[in-house]
């Protein structure tokens, strides 16, 4: 998917910031891009936490709830969100219940909302250009997304679980690099990002069997997949799921497909290993006095350190930091 939204021209600056909120019209007016309400329904003075990432038009927002509270509002026209909550059986996103931790919500640009968050739930959402989610999302997954939900829609998908752990993980890397003055361009991050919640987003159920056809073509997508890829981190752009689909002419499932017979592997697995590699590629060319290893982890989009590290050395048999001061 190309970086094509309506700022695109812009530079992609990263502000964070974090509040606690005694007050429900606060916690409104930290969310300025949603027209919105906040109704406070239960007793206590403190309202929420509220953590937020804006880099460009994408907006990552979690809310840790201390007291019940009704929103009410609608959101503008090129710009949806997609959100989960922890699961409480009181949650309402509109008419659909919150109650089962495998949904994602989507909510579109020109929606109304009526939302029940009980105190002591938890919600991230991310919110971005829906003309720039329905581009990748048409990709991945066109039969469902050419005529997208005009109302709330809950998405089932296998990966919810990792769309809280990208929200969190954003905002930890956010808030800790703008403890060292990091606040700079991050387009190639925010690039990232966008298509990684996307595909977790479009990754749904098991899909049936691939046809003959599709069995035919596996080894030559994987084969064209891997000249891709290698092109892609050779520029030092990363390559992406929404990326593969699209030079490819494939959907989602048929990708899948291809990459365990290609290579016994999902695709953000591959992609993973991929990236793995070429950080190590990095680091055994740097000079340890200008380059650490944090550098080049998040310019490749590793934003868990500790995962990171853990991964790299099952990989390699040594620890990053080996690698570059060798």
């Amino acid at each position: 998917m190309a970086d094509g939204t309506k700022d695109g021209s812009r530079p992609r600056s990263m502000r964070y910031h974090s509040a606690t909120i005694e007050n429900p019209a606060v916690q409104a007016s930290l969310q300025p891009w949603v027209e919105m309400e906040c109704v406070q329904l239960s007793g206590g003075c403190r309202v929420a936490k509220l953590d937020r990432l804006e880099i460009g038009n994408l907006q990552f927002v979690r809310e840790e709830q201390d007291v019940s509270v009704q929103k009410l509002g609608a959101t503008p026209a090129d710009f949806c969100t997609l959100s989960v909550s922890t699961e409480h059986p009181k949650t309402r996103f509109s008419e659909h219940c919150g109650e089962r931790t495998e949904t994602i919500f989507f909510l579109p640009g020109n929606a109304e909302f009526d939302v029940h968050v009980p105190g002591g739930s938890r919600t991230a959402y991310i919110g971005f250009s829906q003309e720039e989610f329905l581009m990748s999302a048409r990709v991945l997954d066109p039969a469902f997304w050419e005529r997208p939900p005009l109302g709330v829609a809950p998405l089932t998908s296998r990966r919810s679980g990792e769309f809280r752990t990208v929200v969190d993980l954003c905002l930890k890397a956010a808030r800790e690099a703008t403890a060292r003055g990091e606040t700079g361009n991050h387009a190639h991050l925010r690039r990232h990002l966008l298509q990684t919640v996307l595909e977790i987003a479009t990754t749904t159920e098991d899909s049936p069997a691939p046809s003959y056809n599709e069995r035919m073509r596996a080894f030559q997508v994987g084969r064209d997949a891997r000249r891709f890829v290698d092109d892609r981190l050779d520029e030092d752009v990363l390559p992406s799921v929404i990326d593969l689909c699209e030079v490819l002419g494939v959907s989602e499932r048929t990708l899948r497909y291809a990459f365990q017979e290609y290579v016994g592997l999902s695709p953000v697995a591959y992609l993973r290993a991929c990236r793995l590699n070429k950080v190590r590629a990095v680091l055994a060319a740097s000079d340890p006095a200008h380059t650490t290893v944090t550098q080049v982890a998040m310019r490749h989009g590793f934003l868990h350190l500790g995962r990171f590290s853990g991964d790299y050395r099952r990989m390699f048999g040594e620890t990053p930091s080996a690698t570059l001061g060798r």
